[in-house]
Formats: structure tokens, sequence, C-alpha cells
């Protein structure tokens, strides 16, 4: 148990911050680029303030050595990177289905700055991540991943070293879950995109005289818009339904 000296509150502090403060530089939504990073230092430290007080009777007591030191610290920034990548994974299922309904509709020239990824991306990409972070604060899905960092405590305790295996194995789990999950979302765009460019291409051969690109081209991007009018209720439902599935895993 933690001793009640100034430097072993300070170093149960740190550990902590490392946990929390790493998990949240990749939490979606709370870890954005586009949140300043002074906001984001912040708001770790004063949720690390609150989570110290709740979880200080189970820390660890302060090592001796250097080294054992220093290996607590790099098991909770571990720790702590592992649950806010396996959250932030979930943001690319947004961007997958955004790249794909792109694709499909002939937008995907068409760019913008999508802040979940930090890069230029496809315009449905950057406007279906920008609608997912607002949906998680509107529907309080950032209240639950915050209760998933308190929680991570009694999933992982401090000082536990948790299987190098178990760690890739959810990762990859994680990725593929992510990857379906975008490619479900696009689905009736695939569907549309696979129907259209068939027949696009029967017409093409029927009517070699007409200039089939010019016309398809304003056709298809009008179709893509309405199909996105007609599911994107259902889409993002269906998203916000496996976020809240994902980071329910580290609640107890």
């Amino acid at each position: 148990m933690l001793g009640f000296g100034v430097p072993e509150q300070v170093f149960a502090f740190l550990l902590v911050f490392a946990r929390l403060g790493s998990m949240l530089m990749l939490l979606p939504a709370l870890g954005d680029t586009s949140i300043p990073p002074r906001v984001r230092l912040s708001l770790g430290l004063v949720i690390s303030f609150i989570a110290y007080a709740l979880v200080h009777n189970t820390l660890p007591a302060m090592p001796t050595g250097v080294f054992p030191m220093f290996g607590l610290v790099f098991g909770e920034i571990v720790i702590g990177l592992f649950i806010g990548g396996a959250a932030r994974l979930l943001m690319s299922a947004l961007h997958v289905a955004g790249t794909v309904i792109a694709y499909n509709t002939g937008l995907a020239a068409a760019q913008a700055f999508d802040p979940a990824q930090g890069t230029q991306s496809a315009i449905f990409s950057s406007f279906l991540t920008v609608l997912g972070v607002t949906l998680i604060f509107a529907t309080d899905l950032h209240h639950l991943m915050i209760a998933a960092m308190y929680d991570s405590y009694q999933v992982f305790p401090p000082g536990f070293v948790p299987e190098v295996g178990d760690f890739a194995a959810m990762a990859m789990r994680t990725v593929a879950d992510s990857f379906r999950l975008g490619v479900q979302m696009a689905s009736p765009f695939l569907v549309y995109g696979l129907v259209f460019n068939v027949g696009l291409g029967l017409v093409a051969r029927l009517m070699p005289q007409l200039q089939v690109f010019f016309i398809a081209m304003p056709i298809n991007i009008l179709m893509g818009y309405g199909i996105l009018i007609l599911s994107l209720g259902a889409m993002m439902a269906w998203f916000l339904h496996h976020v809240e599935a994902v980071v329910s895993m580290f609640l107890i």
C-alpha cells in the first residue's frame, strides 16, 4: 500500500497521470488534434487529481530503485496507450466508411481536413468524423470513456503486467472490427455503386456516341447525397452502438 510521505504522494500522482494522460491523448473526441494541447493537458491533470483521490489506496508503494520505478511508470503508460488506442481505432471506422462512400459517389478527389486523422481525407470521411465526435458528446458517451478511465484500475491493477499476446490479439480484433464496421456502414453505397456502374457500362456499350461520363457524374453525386440522407441516421446509430460496446469492455 502507498505511504503518506510527500515523495510517495507525488510518485502516486505521477502513476495516475501517466496512465490517464496517455489514455486521454488517444481517446476519440477528448483527444482529437482539434482540441488545443493546453486544454487536453489541463483536462488530463483535472481528471488525474480526481482519480487519484479515488484510487490512491490501491496504488503500489514507491520502489526504492530507479529501474523498478521506471518500470511502474512505463507499464502505466503502456496500459493507457492500449486503452486509448482501442477507443481511437473506433474512429477509423468512420474514415473507412467515408472513403468508400466518396469513391462510390465520385467525390474521392474532394479533400478536407480530418481532425481525427490529423491529415487531409475525403470530404465524406471528414464529415462523418466530425459528426461522430458531435454525437459522442451529444449522447454523453464521453462520460462512459471517463468512467472507463477509473474502472481501468480494476481491470488492470497498477503494477500488473498484461500478456503481450493478449494485447496484440485484442488490437488485431479491434482493427478488424473497425474495418468491418466501416464497410457495413457504407454497404448501401457499395450496392449502389455496383448497380450504377454496371448500368453505366451497359449504356456505354449500347450507345457509344453518348458522352456517358458527363451525364453520369452529376447523377452519381446527386444519388449519392440522396442515399446519404436516407441512411445517415442508421449509420451513426450503428456506430454509436459499437462505440458503447467497445468502451464497455473496460467497465466493471
